[in-house]
């Protein structure tokens, strides 16, 4: 007989019903001669009884052997559990008195216990991760991972969009993140990459015609990891024609405000934030600030020069900035240990310390201002410092000296550090999504010593900007926008080039000769001069939204089988060696060592 029902369906209404179930031991419990199971499966658990004048010996005897996750499959009636129900469980109202039992199949002891309530390393979790996957949390993330596609689907789909897939296996193209290569057995010598975005296809289906794309699309790049990225992941793949900027923020948020009201039953505003590029490096040394707390930097590169401190002093004779933020009442919390271990994670940044100031008593009176910055600030520089800074009891003040860049790496991960774990100003359900636009077409790469495009090489300048694309490209600015929520870039997006003309320039601000243009993007140029129309689109990170509507620790929990850290699958034991013979398949070699000769 099939199951009835799920281990999470049966409530008062389904008593004096015979059911059979079917799932995973969770737990045993043996009362006198009475014993009583907790089976579960990924839609709830339910408790089953197997009494000896109900089932028979045989079978109490059969469930005397049972163990945790042996898989079972029970009939019996449904009975009311009167004043003993269980209000924490949703089946809580009932219990199944078994009449028969099948074991399906045994079980070996797991190596951790399925139990959300346990902690459990990450290594035994990802090692045996089809365990894992049995656990409650995860279980939890991934169904809310399908609700969240289904919405965004269903969001889309009534705004016309279509969506189509776009290649895995495609062409290696500079300037974006680094690609995995693939090779080609059938072309010895040459090479696929494994997509690290749909950008290219998606901006030839607008000039193919279709102007409304989606994709929930896999992505591949051979990057760094950390707790919020992947070699491979999804995102929210879209693209349209003929219109602007405020077109696809308007659409972004519209889909932020359907997954948010049909998961959580939060209403997002009706607007979000916005705040250009410029805004967000010199109020929060950030393009994505977490906008949860306050404490926004200071300019004080004009106050510096009279202040007495020959540190600020000689950094803005250097050509730097100084700056600085205030953490509100934090003194009691920020001890000398904790500043000097901030100072030494300010240095991780590029900063060759970090300037402080306490505030203890009346602010007016030098003598409540301590550190080792305050000795050295003259009178008239303090009281004006006091001022800007709107200093009072209890505050503390820290102060970024150096480069423009280098002070806001600093002074944004040490506003981070303080909101975040120090002082614990952010709470994780105190949703705070911003725009950032207009950010740089180009940045400087110390490890290129040249300019590289700051979002792609796609991205459409202002209009008025595109003639300093040969005289001042470090001026340009663009049409992009990301989305930022807390702290964390979750989409980004831009305003396409549609003429080749205008590609071709940003090509050779990129220091791409027309010859390398043409073998790595003649197939772009060439559609751009059919006719392109105005385009642009952006895409979310999949992962990384629901780690956040989720609040997991990492986006690992919420895919069902993620890499570690090193891009290692610990379950599948992989990446592994090939054999000689392969390699000659493919007319490689390795300086590697290889797997077996066969």
């Amino acid at each position: 007989m099939k199951r009835t029902h799920t281990c999470g369906d049966l409530r008062a209404a389904h008593v004096d019903q015979t059911v059979t179930l079917c799932g995973w031991v969770h737990n045993r419990r043996d009362h006198g001669g009475i014993i009583f199971l907790d089976l579960r499966d990924r839609y709830g658990l339910t408790q089953v009884t197997l009494d000896p004048d109900i089932c028979g010996k045989d079978v109490l005897e059969l469930g005397n052997r049972v163990r945790s996750e042996w898989v079972l499959q029970i009939t019996g009636k449904v009975t009311s559990r009167g004043d003993k129900k269980n209000p924490n469980l949703a089946t809580g109202e009932i219990e199944v008195f078994v009449k028969d039992l099948v074991v399906l199949n045994k079980a070996e002891t797991p190596p951790f216990e399925i139990d959300e309530h346990i902690k459990v390393g990450e290594e035994p979790r990802l090692k045996s991760r089809y365990l894992d996957l049995r656990r409650p949390g995860m279980q939890r993330n991934l169904m809310i991972r399908h609700r969240v596609t289904k919405v965004v689907r269903d969001y889309f789909d009534a705004e016309r969009f279509l969506e189509i897939e776009t290649p895995t296996l495609c062409k290696y193209t500079p300037g974006g993140a680094r690609n995995f290569i693939v090779p080609s057995r059938l072309h010895q010598g040459s090479f696929y990459a494994l997509a690290e975005s749909p950008q290219l296809f998606k901006q030839l289906l607008m000039v193919g015609g279709y102007d409304r794309y989606l994709q929930i699309a896999r992505c591949y790049r051979d990057e760094d990891l950390r707790n919020d990225r992947q070699p491979e992941f999804t995102q929210i793949d879209l693209e349209m024609s003929f219109i602007d900027m405020d077109d696809i923020m308007n659409l972004g948020e519209g889909m932020c405000r359907a997954v948010w009201k049909n998961l959580l039953g939060v209403d997002l505003p009706a607007k979000f934030r916005r705040m250009t590029w410029a805004e967000g490096m010199l109020k929060y040394g950030s393009d994505k600030p977490d906008l949860r707390y306050g404490m926004e930097i200071v300019e004080l590169t004009d106050w510096a020069p009279t202040s007495g401190f020959s540190v600020f002093q000689k950094a803005v004779e250097a050509g730097g900035v100084v700056r600085a933020l205030n953490a509100k009442k934090a003194t009691e919390i920020l001890s000398r240990r904790t500043l000097d271990t901030l100072t030494e994670f300010a240095k991780g940044y590029g900063a060759k310390g970090l300037a402080w100031i306490k505030i203890g008593g009346d602010p007016s009176k030098a003598e409540s201002w301590q550190g080792p910055a305050a000795k050295n600030i003259t009178e008239a520089a303090r009281i004006e410092l006091g001022s800007r800074m709107k200093v009072e009891d209890g505050d503390v003040l820290f102060f970024g000296a150096d480069s423009f860049k280098v002070v806001c790496a600093t002074l944004g991960a040490v506003r981070v550090e303080l909101g975040t774990k120090l002082l614990k100003l952010a709470r994780g359900d105190d949703w705070q999504f911003l725009w950032i636009h207009s950010a740089p077409a180009f940045e400087w790469s110390d490890e290129s010593q040249a300019l590289v495009a700051n979002h792609h090489p796609f991205t459409a300048p202002y209009d008025d900007h595109v003639d300093l694309l040969a005289s001042d490209p470090a001026k340009v600015l663009s049409k992009s926008y990301d989305m930022v929520l807390n702290g964390n870039e979750i989409g980004g997006g831009s305003i396409r080039i549609h003429d080749s003309a205008t590609q071709a320039k940003v090509f050779k601000a990129l220091g791409i000769s027309d010859d390398d243009a043409q073998k790595k993007f003649g197939f772009l140029l060439h559609a751009l001069s059919f006719g392109a129309p105005p385009h642009g689109g952006m895409a979310f990170g999949l992962d990384r939204l629901i780690m956040l509507i989720t609040q997991a620790d990492s986006i690992r929990d919420v895919i069902a089988f993620p890499k570690t850290q090193r891009g290692r699958d610990e379950m599948l034991d992989c990446p592994t060696p090939v054999t000689d013979r392969q390699l000659k398949e493919l007319a490689l070699v390795t300086a590697a060592p290889t797997a077996a000769k066969a």
